[in-house]
């Protein structure tokens, strides 16, 4: 499934440092894209994302943050606890443990980061 992320779930994230356990363990495999919607990139990655988080086992979370009210806090959060300010910015994670990351990337590349 392809999930926005909510206000809620950023703020929580902001909070701890990491995403909830809820969204981290929704499949066995979840990737979490935080973008900004002028990002061409994104545009492109979004294309593919759809059919991704159709596979079995497999969700995807995305937020664009430069839509969001909390923009200033995210995006400080962001390159500071995750230590990455280039969009989009991906997370992988396999049965909620966080395994890796990456930037753009075409659909062949995110199906290998995402182990799907």
């Amino acid at each position: 499934m392809l999930v926005k992320l909510t206000r809620a779930d950023c703020l929580a994230a902001i909070a701890s440092g990491e995403f909830p356990e809820s969204i981290r363990s929704s499949s066995p495999k979840v990737a979490i894209v935080l973008t900004q919607g002028w990002c061409h990139q994104w545009v492109w990655m979004r294309s593919y994302l759809g059919e991704v988080s159709a596979l079995p086992g497999v969700d995807v979370y995305w937020v664009a943050y430069d839509e969001e009210p909390f923009f200033d806090e995210f995006r400080s959060f962001k390159e500071k606890v995750f230590g990455n300010d280039q969009v989009p910015y991906v997370r992988y994670y396999s049965r909620g443990s966080p395994k890796r990351s990456s930037n753009y990337i075409d659909k062949s590349g995110f199906l290998r980061l995402l182990g799907a």
